[in-house]
């Protein structure tokens, strides 16, 4: 019989990277605000978090996010001129962000890293196990990996990592677990990790994607682990120590992920999400679909 933990309800959202991939475009607008079809992706985040129980919602910012905060807050006079118009469909999806979850901010200050970002979340987070949501990586709401993620930490404790096997001359580019099976076919222990191996020294084509659920004694280390691969202090160093003693901070499990995911930290991927959920959408998807079919039969 599986020991039960703590009820996770706080999620931490690292959002202060500089965008640099797709500039000009995030010179003064922050990635995390570039559309996905209607929606800034930051959104699809959060929603995610909200559909796996974790409404209070701590974003790390830095200097220009400001449009963040301003999303999630409410607009009082784009409310009431959609109001006095009686567009109660746009209103509805105006009032939406900003009533998802409670929202908190604090800014990273100096970019040193995924760890050190998630270190700045230990006075909020506490004595609590916690969820950390990448931005970069939207995942279907019908795939529901968090919430996945989130029932094994609270059977077995410790912390857990979303894993997905990638083509090994793709894995250079993730941080990489060594894993071994459990019980659970889409569980496994994970036993070793390190950030972007050459695919010679990978222990598996297993990459880590942008979900964690962790322990919270995972700040302790990170305010020990030194600067590594970049010159940044990495997340990856820091769940290696977990991972190889377990008697700080629990074991460290892996939820291997094989449903949708769409990364849009990536300018052509990026594309490609917008085409698929476009696609997908009732609103826009039939419409879509028969230009998309027409463009491709005349560029073919």
């Amino acid at each position: 019989m599986t020991e039960s933990h703590p009820r996770i309800s706080k999620a931490v959202i690292p959002a202060a990277g500089l965008g640099t991939r797709f500039l000009p475009a995030t010179k003064a607008t922050p990635k995390e605000m570039l559309p996905v079809v209607d929606k800034p992706a930051i959104q699809y985040v959060v929603e995610e978090a909200v559909s796996a129980g974790l409404d209070d919602v701590l974003m790390i910012t830095g200097r220009n996010k400001r449009p963040l905060e301003d999303h999630f807050d409410r607009n009082y006079e784009l409310e009431s001129a959609l109001q006095k118009k009686g567009d109660a469909d746009r209103l509805a999806k105006v009032q939406e962000s900003s009533d998802l979850a409670t929202m908190h901010y604090v800014r990273q200050g100096d970019p040193k890293g995924l760890g050190h970002a998630v270190l700045c979340a230990a006075p909020h987070v506490g004595h609590e196990p916690f969820a950390v949501l990448l931005g970069d990586d939207l995942i279907d709401p019908r795939d529901p990996l968090l919430a996945r993620m989130v029932e094994v930490q609270e059977q077995r404790g410790g912390s857990v990592i979303a894993l997905m096997e990638v083509a090994p001359e793709q894995i250079h580019l993730y941080g990489c677990a060594a894993v071994e099976p459990t019980d659970e076919g889409d569980l496994v222990k994970v036993t070793g990790l390190v950030e972007k191996p050459d695919a010679a020294d990978a222990p598996s084509n297993y990459a880590i994607i942008g979900r964690y659920v962790l322990d919270p004694h995972i700040f302790d280390i990170l305010r020990k682990t030194e600067p590594g691969r970049g010159g940044e202090i990495q997340l990856t160093d820091a769940l290696q120590q977990l991972a190889t003693d377990e008697k700080v901070g629990g074991p460290v499990h892996g939820v291997v992920f094989k449903g949708r995911r769409y990364d849009t930290g990536d300018r052509g991927d990026y594309l490609r999400a917008i085409v698929r959920l476009a696609c997908e959408r009732e609103d826009l998807g039939p419409d879509f679909r028969t230009w998309l079919r027409s463009y491709v039969a005349e560029e073919m």
